[in-house]
């Protein structure tokens, strides 16, 4: 299943403020129900330089490429990595698919 991108700002600040919130060890999901599955990302710079920050975007868009297979509807969703030592496509993978199990996403 393809999904698309969240570009605008507007759509970002929309489910800061009013989408529903899970956490895991290596990321928060922020989420609301929509018409299409969209994705995004928000991460600030206490994540390291940019080259370090594109690479956990890169991480982060495998993982939710893969652990998509196990959602049920369309859903908005906000991915915000938390600051660790080290990144893994594993790790989120998991706690992605623990989240979307656990919240029936």
């Amino acid at each position: 299943m393809k999904y698309l991108r969240l570009k605008k700002q507007a759509d970002f600040q929309r489910l800061f403020q009013k989408g529903k919130r899970a956490s895991s060890a290596t990321v928060t999901v922020l989420y609301n129900k929509s018409q299409n599955t969209t994705m995004g990302i928000s991460i600030g710079k206490k994540h390291g330089k940019s080259v370090q920050r594109n690479r956990i975007k890169r991480l982060l868009r495998e993982a939710f490429r893969a652990a998509q297979k196990d959602m049920q509807g369309a859903y908005s969703i906000v991915l915000v990595p938390k600051v660790r030592e080290e990144y893994s496509v594993k790790a989120f993978e998991r706690d992605l698919r623990c989240i979307i199990k656990k919240e029936k996403l």
